[in-house]
């Protein structure tokens, strides 16, 4: 028998049928906390890659820059779990993430609330988390109103968040744990990605959000005393 080649990680990582078997298994390393997280929390963080940006060169003034990879998040405000992932390059949008995200987290969570910024501020949004079974506690825009515009839930919570702007704040502030979720993830295994490969920077990416919720859980096993059974039902 022979020892592995080194370089197999760098392999596999560059195999695109392995993205969808990463993506499940973030899911299944999530499922242990599902009995503690109701309340989530949506953003999204980049992480530099190796790979750089064309460019023009000093004669035009323009500098070489590294390009990023943009990892979109729903995690648990209470363990800081990620329950969800979707992957785009520097310039994926924010908000139209927001639904898939959502509709992920709840095949394993029952999702009570869900918080985000102002970045996903929108009547659709508002609708997809309540289609998931949750309340979206997202800001409103300055120039936003209570018009309806074919949403009652729109009209309802713009009015809530006006006559109740504290109690909603409170809610809302639950979104900062996220930022904690992304700050761990980097601390713990780097916010640079090696591999050169798109579909390997993915995949690498997908990885590190793995090790992540294994971390989540073993801490969970010591702080809560749960049961690391990955292939729990969701909790009713």
């Amino acid at each position: 028998e022979h020892a592995p080649n080194f370089n197999q990680p760098s392999i596999l990582f560059r195999n695109p049928e392995i993205t969808p078997i990463l993506h499940e298994l973030v899911t299944l390393s999530a499922l242990p906390v599902a009995g503690i997280e109701v309340d989530f929390a949506v953003d999204s963080t980049g992480f530099r890659t190796t790979t750089f940006n064309a460019y023009n060169g000093v004669k035009h003034g323009q500098k070489k820059e590294h390009q990023w990879v943009k990892a979109h998040l729903c995690a648990g405000v209470k363990t800081n779990i990620v329950a969800a992932v979707a992957i785009t390059d520097s310039n994926g949008g924010d908000s139209p993430q927001f639904g898939h995200l959502v509709k992920k987290t709840a095949e394993g969570f029952k999702i009570n609330e869900v918080s985000a910024d102002l970045a996903y501020s929108s009547r659709l949004n508002l609708q997809l988390a309540a289609n998931a079974g949750g309340k979206a506690y997202i800001p409103f825009k300055k120039s936003a109103t209570g018009r309806a515009g074919g949403s009652a839930l729109w009209k309802k919570m713009f009015h809530y968040f006006q006559l109740n702007c504290d109690n909603f704040m409170d809610h809302y502030h639950k979104r900062s744990n996220i930022e904690a979720t992304n700050a761990a993830t980097k601390r713990k295994f780097g916010e640079t990605l090696k591999s050169k490969n798109p579909v390997a920077q993915v995949n690498e990416l997908l990885a590190k959000i793995i090790a992540y919720n294994l971390t989540v859980v073993i801490h969970e096993m010591y702080e809560n005393g749960i049961d690391p059974e990955f292939l729990h039902p969701r909790q009713d």
